[in-house]
Formats: structure tokens, sequence, C-alpha cells
């Protein structure tokens, strides 16, 4: 039996005009090849609340076993200061009533304060996809609506494929929009769920919803047209007070709105909304990747490596006055960082702002810079790449310096690789083997590894050498190896670039190789990124 509907409070909106809505648990773990734990939605739910969104989705409980977990041990293990939880489901099944449909009971046995049900908005959906008629599902809508908020839940319907079902009919849809809000729904969000949509569009028919109704209107957008914060951003400027979407784009398909972009450009751009955790969202992003195991995307706005990354050296020479000339917003503001790229682009203004971010004062030493200059345009003629390589520039940069030698750790005297090909062999046995001979302080020291690759082996061969001179090299660990070869059309004679990145547990750097073998160009690689740790860990040569 159903109860009367009592009035419920919306959630506290971070600026008092747009609410922000995370759905990355739910809608973002759709994603292909993401599949998140209950661990992980729990550490991504904390991260989120950080950041400081309105309303967290959690999952659909009853539905997902994973999601019915998540919500119990959210009660016990969450300690949200910022963010509600919503529960996701969907309205009651045709001819039945919300109290008797065990989907609907999961989303009350979930606890959590709001729930947000999927309801069809398009006449085709309904008629197709739930095989009933245009009055019932309007019934469903405001009978489900009117049970939740009488047990004092907040109620979010989202208008599923709303604007495909304004633009074919526009009356249904809008009284779908209506039965909601007259059944205690305190936010009515409007799907983009094919995401289809264009700004221009989004603006007409929300702008014409919006004179047509009086609750809090939200946007749901997909990015399947590349407009979704576009679109999201559409919305909001005809009248839209709730967005809806996900850290990082995630999302199936082509993803959904980035939540971040969103709420960067409502922040920072419109002041529409006040994200306690801004200035953390860089850090957040990186992190929540590291948990979906995706690689962030380094071009991604505001979060990305390469967001504020300058390479031309005429945005360097403006930069070098004022830094806002060539930046959109101050860096800090999203946690991340002004960078500077050295190429064959760059000019001395490119590498004095370089050297000042690594911690080198190049400034009135003209000839200096002219230098390192042209040395850095002829390397990367020949091949080399430094705007990916950070570590390397700055031994390039620190040998000019030091009159041409720079940092010394070791003496290599020769290195020679062997492999071996093993019919009866396991794919997992080790296959080369290499030998490395160099001088330390300590002596000449003569080491053989092996590995799976003459590059394995070489990178065993080349520690066994070191370690017993610095140990702090136990820590060292290749984290990202990447060929390239530039000239293709030479063949088996063409030149291989390498880039390594490693990691000592706590920071990672880049190093670059130029050879005519991946060999050679590996090892040059490999030599860079023990010199670059060692240097950078404080050990003076031994």
């Amino acid at each position: 039996m159903e109860t009367q509907a009592e009035a419920v409070t919306p959630a506290p909106s971070t600026a008092g005009t747009v609410e922000i809505y995370d759905t990355t648990l739910r809608d973002g773990a759709q994603q292909e090849g993401m599949n998140l734990s209950v661990a992980d939605k729990v550490a991504i739910a904390a991260l989120l609340d950080e950041l400081g969104v309105d309303y967290i989705e959690g999952g659909w409980p009853g539905a997902v076993p994973k999601d019915t977990e998540f919500f119990a041990r959210a009660a016990k293990e969450l300690d949200l200061r910022h963010a509600r939880l919503a529960a996701f489901g969907a309205t009651c099944r045709a001819g039945a009533q919300p109290h008797e449909d065990p989907q609907v009971q999961a989303l009350v046995d979930s606890e959590a304060s709001v729930i947000t049900l999927v309801a069809k908005s398009d006449i085709r959906h309904v008629e197709r996809a739930l095989r009933t008629d245009g009055q019932e599902n309007l019934r469903m809508i405001a009978a489900t609506v009117r049970y939740l908020a009488g047990l004092g839940r907040e109620v979010v319907v989202d208008a599923e494929h709303f604007f495909d079902g304004y633009r074919y009919d526009g009356e249904y849809a809008l009284a779908c929009v209506q039965a909601a809000f007259d059944a205690g729904a305190t936010t009515v969000v409007l799907c983009d769920t094919n995401g289809g949509m264009l700004p221009h569009l989004v603006t007409e028919i929300v702008t014409d919803v919006r004179a047509r109704t009086t609750g809090r209107l939200g946007m749901h957008a997909h990015n399947d047209s590349g407009c979704a914060v576009a679109n999201t951003l559409a919305a909001v400027a005809a009248g839209a007070e709730h967005i809806q979407g996900t850290v990082n784009g995630y999302g199936e398909r082509t993803g959904n709105a980035d939540l971040v972009t969103c709420a960067a450009n409502l922040d920072l751009k419109l002041d529409a909304v006040r994200l306690p955790g801004l200035a953390e969202a860089s850090r957040i992003a990186h992190a929540i990747s590291e948990i979906t195991n995706i690689a962030p995307h380094p071009r991604q706005p505001y979060v990305g490596a390469s967001a504020f990354a300058h390479k031309a050296g005429l945005h360097a020479s403006a930069i070098r006055v004022d830094p806002d000339l060539y930046q959109h917003i101050d860096p800090v503001a999203v946690g991340n960082d002004m960078r500077m790229l050295v190429s064959e682009m760059a000019g001395r203004a490119s590498i004095e702002l370089k050297g000042r971010e690594l911690g080198f004062d190049l400034s009135g030493q003209p000839e200096l810079l002219q230098r390192i200059t042209t040395r850095v345009k002829a390397a990367e003629a020949g091949g080399y790449t430094y705007d990916a390589a950070d570590a390397s520039f700055e031994l390039l940069l620190r040998a000019e310096l030091d009159g041409g030698r720079g940092p010394r750790f070791f003496e290599v005297e020769s290195w020679r690789t062997f492999v071996e090909h093993r019919p009866d062999a396991g794919p997992t046995a080790a296959d080369s083997e290499a030998t490395v001979k160099l001088r330390t302080g300590h002596g000449r020291t003569i080491s053989t590894g092996e590995g799976n690759g003459p590059v394995n082996a070489l990178d065993h061969a080349l520690r066994g050498a070191l370690l017993g001179t610095y140990p702090e090299i136990e820590d060292f660990e290749l984290i990202d190896y990447k060929v390239r070869i530039l000239d293709s059309q030479q063949g088996t004679d063409a030149t291989i670039r390498v880039l390594i990145d490693t990691s000592d547990g706590v920071d990672s750097w880049s190093t670059v190789g130029v050879g005519t073998n991946i060999i050679e160009a590996s090892w040059e690689a490999l030599t860079d990124s023990v010199t670059w740790g060692l240097l950078h860990r404080g050990v003076e040569p031994r």
C-alpha cells in the first residue's frame, strides 16, 4: 500500500545553484575493461567526497550483488563529509505496486538517503522496451516516487532518453517530467542517453522544459557526439541546477561528461559552484585512475599532465614575461602545474624556463642558453625527444653546465648481449644473457644478468654491477618501456628511439635513448635512468 508523500529537503549544493552528482561507481563502471571491486568502490567514494561532490551514486543494489555489498560496507566504513550516497534503480514494473516490487524494496533496504530512479521518457521505449502504454508508464513513475518520498527518501528521477523522446513526442516527455515532480521528486534529470545531442539542441529543449516546469532540472550527458561537457554547460545556462558525470569521463562507448572538467568550468569560469576539493582535483583524478587501472589521459582538460605544458618557443617567450598570457587559469587552482617541454621548437626562452622548473637559474647567460638550444635541436633532429624525457634533458643541461661532462657515477668499459632460442623452453623461460663491465670508485666490476629478452637481461646485469657500490638502486623499477621506429622506410636499418619510465616507489622519471638498434637505444635510456635516480637521491659518486 502506498503512503502519503512527505516533504523532502534536498541536499545542500556546493554553491547554492548547481548540484554536482557523480556516477563514476555506476555509469562510469560500465566502461569496457573496467571491473571495480567493492574495495575499489569504497576507496573511490572516499576520494569523491574529498573532491566535494554533492552526491555519489554507489550503484544498483538488488540488481548487482557487488553494489548491494557496497552499500552495506559504505554504511560502516565511509565517513562522508560533503556527499550523500545515492542508490540507483528503476521504477516499479508495469502492473505492479512499488511496495510489492523486490527491486524497489532493495533500494529501500540499501538505507541510502537518496534514491535515483531511471524512468522511461521516450514513448517509443515505453511501448517497445517496457511493452506497456504511456499512461501505465506515468503511473509507474508517480507511484514509485510517491512511495519512496513517503519513506522520507530524497528522490531523483533520471528521465532516460529524454532528448530523443522530446524530439519525437515532446508532450509525452514533458508529461513524464511533470509526473515525477507532482509525486515528490526533488530533481528530474534530463538524459542524453545516446549521447547524440549538440549544444544548441540542448539549449532549446532545456529552455522549453524550464519554462513549463518549476522543479529542479538536471543534465546527464554522454559523449558520443564529443559534446558531453559542452552539452552539460549548455543545460546549466538554460536553467539546469544539477549535473551528472563521471571522473575522467569514464563510461560505456565514448564515456560520460567528465565531471571534473564540468565542475572546474562551473566553478572557475561561471561561478556556479564552489567545489571544496577543486585544488586537489589533479591528485584525486589520478588516484582514481590508479584504482581503475586505466592510464590517465595526459591531454585531459585541467588535470592532465599536458594540460599546462608548453612547447612552442613563442609561447615560452611570452610565459617568461607573464604566465597568464598563455594559460586560461592558474594551474594551482586544480592542483596541476605548468610544464615547459623542450623540443626542436624550443628557443632560448623555453630552455630558460625549463631550467628554472628543474631548479637552475640560466638567466643572464645567453651563450650557455644558445649552446643548450643548439644541442637540443641537433639531438632532436637525430631522433631524440625531450618533451617526454625530462630526466634525460636535465642530464644534458648538467653536462653543459659542467663543461660537457656531467655527473658520472660509473664508467662503462663494455657491454654485450646474447640471445638463445630453445624450442623446448617454456614461454616464461629466460632466453637472453647480458654481460656488463664497468668501473666505479670501488674498482672494476663484471656482472652477468639473465632476462626475458636482451633489454631485460641488460637491466639485470647493470643492476648487478652497481648494487655493491650503490645499494640505493635496489628500489629502482622500470615501469614503462616504449619503442618507436623513426624512419621506417629504412626497414631493419631504421633509427630506433626508446623511452623508459622508472620509479623508486615515490617518484618517477623518464629517459630517452636513440640508436641504430633497439638494444643500443635501450642501454642509453637505462644508464640515464640510473644516473638521474642516483643524482636525485642525493648520492655522491663512489
